[in-house]
């Protein structure tokens, strides 16, 4: 029995005969230029704002030939992916020519009884990914057919209802993009100040010191644990005394602490030199390396996983100053030099010693420097968190709307 207003329906999508496929393409047709054709991938990346490099187009002969037999897609039309990230939408919102790959993307035409952007919606709501998942069967990767798409079950509100329902999504959908626009450019203003004040490019008022170039062991002390120190898989424990720092837990210049891992008491006193704090400076040396996180404040021990370094400085440098050269260009070009050809990637301490720092010889004019961009990375992490609120809300929004749950209308 369906738990929506008695003044929705719900029937199967297949009903009313709106799903179809498109006329095969062959690789050999695609072109590096023409008409655009997509790929399950191509809808994937849309989401996620990945830019795909290997986009694909078919010649505009090609294209008529094909949309002869099958028709074209026009605006209104849906999409929806097949196999590997099945049932993501992609909505047709002009009459651009488009084509897509046959039987891995189905095909929805638009109708009288849905609201377009109603229809793209519904397929992002739990009720209907549930379906899809429920409907599809695996093997290796995820299929759904156009026989499973034809059994959803599509709850429909009046025409009007179901335009309020879209409006209303649209306008998170937009505050959210325009949150995405702002972090975006709050992100290049940030690099931009980077390159510019850990040069000495430009020079904040009040401040004339000298600049000098030093080895980065004259500085720096890296520290590390020394091998596994016969760390065993069953002393990762989910509560504990001490932190275990991992270079899986560096996140966006910081540590997150969701999932971390910790260890007991015997463990952290067993090496005082990995021994972290509140404004320790970490870099990753194994794997993926050159990762630079900070450690933020936190009110417990914390000790470190093998393949994180902890950089200890001495009274000539502050150890904010450290971290932005180390989010700095200069450090990721000694990091990709280093790296250049390499299949297995170490950071050694004698690797280090290779690398120079241009640092002001006055403290506060590194503190100053490093203040700033604390401050325009904090500005760019508030905007972050109130993205994520309303990525929240939306997806409240989202359950409570298409369900009936909270009318409108």
């Amino acid at each position: 029995m369906s738990d929506y207003p008695k003044d929705w329906e719900e029937v199967e999508l297949g009903e009313y005969n709106l799903i179809t496929s498109s006329k095969r393409v062959f690789e050999k047709e695609w072109e590096n230029r023409g008409v655009p054709f997509f790929r399950t991938r191509d809808i994937v990346s849309f989401h996620s704002k990945e830019e795909q490099n290997d986009k694909l187009f078919i010649s505009e002969e090609t294209y008529r030939n094909k949309v002869m037999v099958s028709g074209a897609p026009h605006k209104g039309d849906l999409l929806v992916t097949g196999v590997g990230s099945i049932g993501i939408p992609f909505l047709i919102e002009n009459d651009n020519k488009i084509y897509f790959k046959d039987g891995n993307i189905i095909w929805i035409k638009k109708g009288d009884f849905f609201h377009p952007k109603y229809l793209y919606y519904l397929f992002l709501s739990s009720k209907i990914k549930n379906q899809i998942l429920n409907l599809s069967g695996f093997t290796t990767v995820g299929t759904f057919t156009i026989q499973n798409a034809k059994k959803l079950k599509i709850p429909i509100p009046p025409l009007e209802e179901q335009k309020v329902i879209a409006d209303t999504l649209m306008t998170f959908d937009k505050h959210i993009e325009n949150l995405e626009n702002l972090i975006e450019k709050k992100k290049m203003i940030r690099d931009g100040a980077v390159e510019d004040l850990m040069t000495g490019k430009t020079r904040l008022d009040g401040f004339d010191d000298e600049w000098e170039e030093v080895g980065f062991s004259d500085v720096v002390i890296p520290k590390a644990r020394i091998g596994w120190q016969g760390l065993k898989k069953e002393e990762y424990l989910q509560s504990g005394y001490s932190y275990l720092i991992s270079g899986t837990d560096f996140n966006n210049g910081t540590i997150s602490f969701d999932g971390i891992s910790f260890v007991t008491k015997e463990r952290f006193d067993l090496d005082v030199n990995i021994q972290v704090c509140s404004g320790d400076v970490l870099v990753t040396k194994d794997g993926t390396i050159g990762k630079v996180a900070i450690v933020p404040n936190i009110n417990k021990k914390a000790t470190l996983n093998s393949g994180v370094f902890v950089f200890k400085t001495n009274k000539k440098l502050k150890k904010y100053f450290l971290y932005w050269i180390l989010r700095s260009s200069m450090f990721e070009k000694f990091i990709s030099e280093l790296s250049a050809g390499s299949t297995i990637k170490h950071l050694y301490q004698k690797d280090l010693k290779r690398f120079s720092l241009y640092i002001p010889t006055g403290i506060k004019e590194q503190q100053a420097i490093a203040d700033i961009l604390t401050s325009m990375d904090d500005e760019i992490q508030d905007l972050e968190d109130e993205k994520a609120k309303i990525e929240k809300i939306r997806a409240g929004a989202m359950d409570d709307l298409l369900t009936g749950k909270v009318r409108l209308v």
